[in-house]
């Protein structure tokens, strides 16, 4: 019968408790993950955006109402292959009253074109102010490429 101060195998050494974290196996996983991740990444779409290019539109609505920006920043609307052709210079508070006119309630798309000078964001902001009109069909007048 084993004494009290031994455990189990009767050699009389006991057993140490290791406090040691083995990190070995998680090292093994580590690279499994990096070598995977280092093959898969050459395989993975960039992210490229195709953006449509200026000309290559087919079909021009039949009739539209085009706001011209121009380079001093004056604000005109046209009515383009409409009954009443006209033209008309507009301050931007006027901009709501006016295209209601001549839109009246039909669903006439509304082209901006701006000048080669106008900055980006006056633009944008004319376009905002479309928007907020609930004008649901805008365009950008472009060049046609080669012109």
């Amino acid at each position: 019968m084993p004494s009290i101060g031994q455990r189990g195998n009767g050699s009389g050494r006991s057993r140490r408790l290791v406090n040691d974290i083995n990190v070995v196996p998680y090292i093994d996983v580590m690279l499994v993950l990096l070598v995977i991740f280092m093959v898969t990444a050459p395989m993975m779409p960039p992210g490229v955006i195709d953006l449509p290019r200026a000309g290559k539109s087919n079909t021009r609505p039949d009739a539209y109402i085009e706001l011209e920006v121009r380079a001093s920043g004056e604000l005109r609307l046209k009515s383009v292959n409409n009954a009443d052709s006209q033209e008309r210079r507009v301050a931007r508070r006027e901009l709501s009253d006016a295209l209601q006119q001549l839109r009246a309630g039909s669903d006439i798309p509304v082209v901006v074109s701006g000048d080669k000078s106008v900055r980006y964001e006056t633009i944008v902001e004319v376009m905002d102010e479309l928007y907020r009109l609930n004008v649901p069909r805008v365009a950008l007048m472009v060049k046609p490429s080669g012109n």
